[in-house]
């Protein structure tokens, strides 16, 4: 009975000992790979060859590279701590199967990541309007686009949804034109109209004299007459040139007598006897 109960102690103790050993070697390897990933994306992040990537891509690579490090720490825990690689794929497989039904749209937004890297319809910096908002693209990750909206607001809309959806870049281009629509009364002077237009626009001086200006009467509306300019300008000077050029005309339409017409409302009273 003795032997027996030291034969016992004995198992006890060298399992004790191992599954110690394992456990002790599980957490070392959790603390180090821990350090060691961020030692890892730290240099990469600031190696030449990142440093000399677009920002969208490198955002999206790093984001990429710190989910795989991860993994590979995860599973070297597990081969650790003694578990047969086997049914470790095994339980994978069939988790991800499970995982992969129950997250379709995350998969979508997985694939939509990627094809926001590959087509860049966008990048970081650039403001753009999509699935029903719009703002500056501050992150692309995995998963997500985050922006900022101009009354700085935050929106994260799924990468799915966005590349389902038409996406509208201001900022792809240098310049943008600012289109303007004015009323005038009927009876006012077409021509005089015109050039008062041309010569508001003409003295802005973020206003591009090539391309030149443009104004027209473009429609004969019910109670008005009118009329389209277009100018040119930076794209960063967009809404400058947008709020002075509304301020500048409407004061010098005042100044010219030209009026302005309103929705009126006639109503005629028939007396019946």
């Amino acid at each position: 009975m003795e032997e027996t109960l030291q034969s016992l102690w004995n198992n006890l103790i060298s399992l004790a000992t191992d599954v110690g050993g394992k456990l002790i070697g599980a957490i070392l390897v959790l603390i180090v790979g821990h350090f060691l990933i961020k030692f890892i994306m730290k240099t990469v992040r600031k190696s030449k060859a990142m440093q000399k990537t677009e920002i969208t891509v490198a955002h999206f690579l790093m984001n990429f590279l710190s989910i795989a490090l991860n993994i590979v720490m995860v599973v070297t825990v597990i081969a650790i701590l003694g578990v047969p690689m086997a049914s470790v794929v095994a339980v994978i497989a069939s988790a991800g199967v499970a995982v992969g039904l129950a997250l379709q749209g995350s998969l979508s937004n997985l694939a939509g990541g990627i094809m926001i890297l590959l087509f860049r319809p966008f990048k970081i910096g650039n403001y753009v309007e999509t699935a029903g908002h719009s703002g500056t693209v501050e992150d692309i990750g995995i998963f997500y686009t985050v922006m900022r909206t101009p009354d700085n607001r935050q929106i994260t809309i799924p990468n799915g949804t966005v590349m389902a959806s038409s996406v509208i870049n201001v900022s792809a281009y240098d310049t943008r034109r600012v289109d303007f629509t004015f009323s005038a009364a009927y009876g006012t002077d077409v021509s005089r109209v015109n050039a008062i237009l041309l010569e508001e626009a003409a003295k802005h001086e973020l206003v591009f004299d090539d391309p030149e200006p443009f104004a027209r009467l473009c429609k004969q509306n019910e109670s008005s007459l009118d009329f389209t300019l277009r100018v040119w300008t930076k794209a960063e000077n967009y809404w400058t040139v947008n709020f002075d050029l509304l301020k500048s005309i409407n004061d010098r339409f005042e100044a010219e007598k030209i009026e302005v017409p309103f929705n009126q409302l006639d109503v005629h009273v028939t007396t019946q006897n």
